[in-house]
């Protein structure tokens, strides 16, 4: 069952056109000149109930855009946005209900004020039952760690930490869907460790959908079952991560150690092998996965040479992603 439904959205935006220099500056003032900025252009997908959605792109892509429509902070230009049931546009209370939002870059949280009173705060801004809360806090407590600073003022916390507390505001009650925006930026690697299991934790245990915006790869390697990707306005992928990588990640590197030789690699070339270095004694072999595998190189290697040992290096998924933003790129530069 679909909980989110976007169906051709598109959002333009308006803006003044600004002229060059000082006079410039000061005619766009009094200028009736417009130019119009197309931010998310025909979208469409739906997300389950329970899934974990990567939506990711380059900086300008849309992705921000796209999640303050689902939010309710934007109207669409045209097209539909739909989150159970509801547009959020149109009732933000109602949807507000339903979701959760942390912004990594910004807080939910009231600067001055110890923690707990933004808990509380939240509490009877949600009007949330005393059991939910009681039952949220100690999943809280357990796994974020709150009672360690619950009463210290937002100003005087670390990232880290201000990061879990935002959570779990976000959380405190039960949303059916979490929307995460860079989450993990500028943590340490234990933090984002952390992080991470507790999303994978209310994911599993609570059933809460969650759409994640990030630049971090570890992210999406670790957490995301299914991929979006936007580009300049546009969709342009949607799928698993398997697909994503059969598509897109074709390469793989290989190293072998041989007892010295001074064997020629070049006729590896002929045979799908795109890229080699060789000592005469370590080999580094990176192929096309679709041309050869690793063990039809190694069989032409042991033919030539002794090997000693051999290593296989799959593509990670930053290197997916930056081949497929480059054949984008490409693609979208012969249209022009």
């Amino acid at each position: 069952m679909s909980i989110i439904k976007v169906e051709n959205l598109t959002k333009q935006f308006k803006r003044t056109k600004r002229k060059k220099g000082f006079f410039g500056a000061i005619k766009t003032l009094f200028s009736n000149e417009y130019e119009i900025k197309t931010a998310v252009h025909d979208v469409s997908f739906s997300v389950e109930k329970g899934e974990i959605v990567g939506y990711i792109g380059p900086n300008g892509a849309g992705k921000s855009t796209t999640i303050k429509t689902l939010v309710g902070i934007l109207v669409p230009t045209s097209g539909n946005a739909e989150v159970k049931g509801i547009i959020p546009y149109q009732s933000r209370i109602e949807n507000a209900r339903n979701i959760g939002v942390v912004f990594g870059q910004r807080t939910q949280l009231w600067w001055d004020i110890p923690v707990v009173d933004s808990i509380n705060l939240m509490r009877h801004m949600y009007k949330i039952q005393d059991a939910l809360f009681e039952e949220n806090m100690k999943i809280f407590s357990q796994v974020l760690g709150i009672d360690e600073f619950i009463n210290t003022p937002v100003r005087q916390l670390s990232l880290g930490q201000r990061m879990r507390a935002d959570l779990c505001v976000s959380l405190l009650h039960s949303p059916d869907i979490l929307y995460l925006d860079e989450p993990t930026i500028g943590l340490d690697v234990v933090v984002k460790e952390n992080i991470r299991n507790f999303i994978k934790k209310i994911n599993k245990e609570m059933g809460t959908t969650i759409v994640l915006t990030t630049h971090d790869m570890d992210d999406i390697e670790m957490l995301c079952h299914r991929l979006i990707v936007i580009d300049k306005g546009h969709l342009m992928y949607d799928g698993d991560m398997g697909s994503l990588k059969a598509k897109y990640g074709s390469n793989e590197r290989l190293t072998i150690i041989t007892e010295k030789s001074d064997v020629d690699l070049k006729g590896l070339l002929a045979l799908g092998v795109s890229e080699f270095k060789y000592n005469g004694i370590k080999a580094d072999i990176q192929y096309e996965t679709d041309k050869i595998n690793a063990m039809g190189i190694l069989e032409w290697m042991m033919q030539r040479c002794r090997v000693k040992d051999f290593s296989i290096h799959q593509v990670n998924i930053e290197e997916v992603i930056r081949k497929m933003y480059r054949e984008l790129d490409e693609r979208s530069k012969m249209m022009k």
